[in-house]
């Protein structure tokens, strides 16, 4: 059984890649007639990508 702190790694790492999909997915696509916005989103994609790639790390150290 994990404990909490390892479920919590976990999770938050389901949650980035869940968010992460909608903005490759969806959102991108959604703000391309805008500059702003399309720039927020690919650097909000690159900024979880590198936050995904954390998790993964600890979560490597722990199982």
């Amino acid at each position: 059984m994990l404990n909490n702190h390892i479920y919590n790694l976990l999770l938050q790492a389901t949650q980035e890649h869940k968010s992460l999909w909608r903005i490759k997915s969806d959102y991108r696509e959604d703000a391309k007639d805008c500059a702003e916005c399309s720039a927020f989103w690919e650097k909000l994609e690159k900024d979880k990508e590198g936050h995904i790639a954390e998790l993964e790390t600890m979560i490597k150290k722990h199982l």
